[in-house]
C-alpha cells in the first residue's frame, strides 16, 4: 500500500486513542501516504499527530451536508486514488462514500457490510478505544507491536504557553498543577467543592500554583473556582489553542482531570496524569500515552459502568472519590 486513507472518529478523546492506528500504519508501511478523513472538530489534533500525511475534513453538519457537497468530497476522494481505506466509525454515510469513491480495499467497521471488501466483526467484548481502532487493522493481517498514544509538541507553542505563565507568575523552573474541570458531559465532571478543597491542599502541603485551562465556556466557572482558592490559581480558560494547551500540560507537573479529552491529550504529549473515573470505565476509555497514570475508580452507583443516565442527579460514582484519594495519588508523583 502507497495510499491510505483513514476515516475517523467523531470525538476528540478517540481522536487521541486513533493515533496509535496511524502509528503502526507509519511501521508497516513507512513509505506510505497516510490520510485522514474526519470531521471539523478533531482536524487540530490530528494535526499534532506526526504519522498523518494529509487531513481531509468532512464537515457532515455544515460545508458537506448537502448531497451534492458530499458527492463532490467523494470526487476529490476518487481523485487521490488511495489504495485502501481503513474506517474507524460505524457509518453506513461513510462507508457508502468509500465504496463509491472507488477505493478498492475498504476495511473496517460499518452498519451495510456490503460495501466493505473486509468487513471487521463486531463484538460485544468491552476492549479498550485504543484496542477496538488497533482490530480494525489487525484484522487485516497488520501486526500491532506498539499501543500507546502519541500527539507532538511544537516549538512555537511551548514558547508562547511560556510567556503567558510568565505573565502569570510561574517562573520557567517553576512547578504547578494542572486542575482540568471539564468534560464533555456533565456526569463526568468532579465537582466544584472538591477542585477548590484539592488545590487548597496542594497549595498548603506543597506550596504549588495551580493552574485552570479549559475552553472559553469554562473561563466563568474556572474564575470562580480560583476566586475561592486565592492568589496562587491562575485561569488560563478560554485563552490558549490547542497547541498552547499540549505545552501547557506537558510543562505540568501533574494533570488531574476526569475522564476527559483534556486528560487523553495530556497523557498523549507525556504528561503525568491522575484521572478521576466515576460513570466510565478505565479500562475502556483510560488513558493510553506516554506519561505516567494515576487512576481512580471506586466503581460505585445505581448502575453498571459505563453508564450513560445523562439525567442522574446523585452523580455518587465521581462523589465516591475523595480530596484525600486525590492527594493519596499526587504524593507517588511528588516522591
Amino acid at each position: 500500500m502507497n495510499n491510505i486513507l483513514v476515516v475517523n472518529v467523531n470525538w476528540l478523546g478517540d481522536a487521541v486513542f486513533s493515533s496509535s492506528l496511524f502509528k503502526a500504519l507509519k511501521k508497516a508501511y513507512p513509505q506510505a501516504r497516510v490520510s485522514c478523513l474526519c470531521v471539523p472538530r478533531v482536524k487540530e489534533v490530528l494535526a499534532y499527530c506526526p504519522y498523518v500525511d494529509k487531513i481531509i475534513v468532512y464537515d457532515e453538519k455544515g460545508k458537506h451536508r448537502h448531497p451534492w457537497k458530499k458527492w463532490k468530497l467523494i470526487c476529490n476522494l476518487r481523485n487521490e486514488k488511495f489504495d485502501a481505506a481503513f474506517l474507524l466509525h460505524r457509518s453506513m454515510t461513510r462507508s457508502l462514500m468509500v465504496y463509491l469513491a472507488g477505493i478498492p480495499l475498504r476495511i473496517g467497521y460499518g452498519k451495510a457490510k456490503g460495501l466493505l471488501t473486509h468487513p471487521v466483526p463486531m463484538k460485544a467484548e468491552d476492549i479498550h478505544r485504543c484496542d477496538y481502532y488497533l482490530k480494525v487493522l489487525e484484522s487485516y493481517g497488520i501486526k500491532v507491536e506498539e499501543r500507546s498514544c502519541e500527539l507532538r509538541l511544537k516549538l512555537e507553542d511551548m514558547q508562547k504557553v511560556d510567556d503567558k505563565l510568565s505573565k502569570a507568575g510561574i517562573g520557567p523552573a517553576e512547578k504547578y498543577v494542572v486542575l482540568n474541570t471539564g468534560g464533555n458531559w456533565d456526569l463526568k465532571r468532579w465537582d466544584a467543592d472538591s477542585f477548590v478543597r484539592l488545590a487548597k491542599r496542594l497549595q498548603g502541603e506543597y506550596a504549588l500554583k495551580i493552574v485552570f485551562p479549559g475552553a472559553d465556556k469554562d473561563r466563568e466557572f474556572c474564575h470562580g473556582l480560583a476566586q475561592a482558592i486565592g492568589p496562587m490559581a491562575i485561569v488560563l480558560a478560554g485563552t490558549t489553542t490547542l497547541g498552547e494547551s499540549l505545552a501547557l500540560y506537558k510543562r505540568a507537573m501533574v494533570v488531574i482531570s476526569g475522564d476527559s479529552g483534556p486528560l487523553h491529550l495530556a497523557n498523549s504529549v507525556g504528561a503525568d496524569v491522575i484521572g478521576i473515573y466515576g460513570p466510565t470505565l478505565p479500562s475502556i476509555t483510560g488513558p493510553r500515552g506516554c506519561g505516567r497514570v494515576q487512576i481512580l475508580f471506586n466503581g460505585v452507583g445505581c448502575n453498571k459502568a459505563p453508564c450513560y443516565h445523562l439525567s442522574c442527579t446523585n452523580n455518587v460514582c465521581m462523589q465516591s472519590v475523595t480530596v484525600d484519594d486525590v492527594c493519596q495519588a499526587f504524593k507517588k508523583f511528588w516522591a
